[in-house]
């Protein structure tokens, strides 16, 4: 191989580099795509819009499940390093939650764990880091009257499952203002979700 080709080749293939770097333009066109046409959209559009193939889109994620997770593992980190702030109040987490909600519609069922569907670990994982990070505002939820007296995590929970299923059949346009009614109505304080 010549010198040139062999130095063409190397700038060609970045490695490492450009892995990182389709994994997180497909998870950006991810997030944008499913926001436009939900979770089902095709997986070939996601692949377009990263402007990366769809072996690459493979690659990092074998099926459209495991982008939906790397999706919501994304929004509940999110949420955990928000709640290091001893400040921040239950009201403020369920406001980013809700925020996510908005912005993606790809609803998970975090409400799920039953030992009749036997769902997929990761969700169930997820599902659970994000009971931790609620539960652990509530007691200061319930004192302020932000939640009705005998609020449980699972009612927290069962509250996001329900504001997040019934945005995906909203108008983009409208989902903030539906959300901030379903929490009035489920008598849960929210905090408006800001961006």
């Amino acid at each position: 191989m010549s010198t040139q080709a062999g130095e063409a080749s190397r700038r060609a293939n970045a490695g490492p580099r450009a892995a990182a770097r389709n994994r997180a333009a497909l998870l950006a066109a991810a997030r944008e795509i499913f926001a436009e046409h939900g979770a089902h959209a095709p997986l070939n559009a996601v692949a377009r819009r990263a402007g990366v193939g769809q072996g690459s889109l493979y690659r990092h994620f074998p099926d459209r499940i495991a982008l939906v997770l790397a999706l919501f593992e994304e929004q509940v980190s999110t949420v955990e390093e928000i709640a290091n702030d001893p400040e921040v109040t239950l009201a403020d987490l369920l406001g980013l939650v809700t925020r996510h909600a908005i912005e993606s519609v790809v609803s998970i069922d975090l409400a799920t764990a039953s030992p009749e569907s036997r769902p997929d670990p990761r969700l169930v994982d997820l599902r659970d880091r994000t009971a931790d990070v609620l539960g652990s505002r509530l007691d200061r939820a319930l004192a302020d009257g932000e939640v009705r007296p005998g609020t449980t995590v699972e009612d927290v929970l069962l509250g996001v499952e329900m504001v997040a299923a019934a945005l995906t059949r909203r108008p983009a346009a409208d989902r903030e203002q539906y959300a901030q009614r379903a929490w009035r109505l489920l008598g849960m304080k929210m905090t408006a979700p800001g961006r």
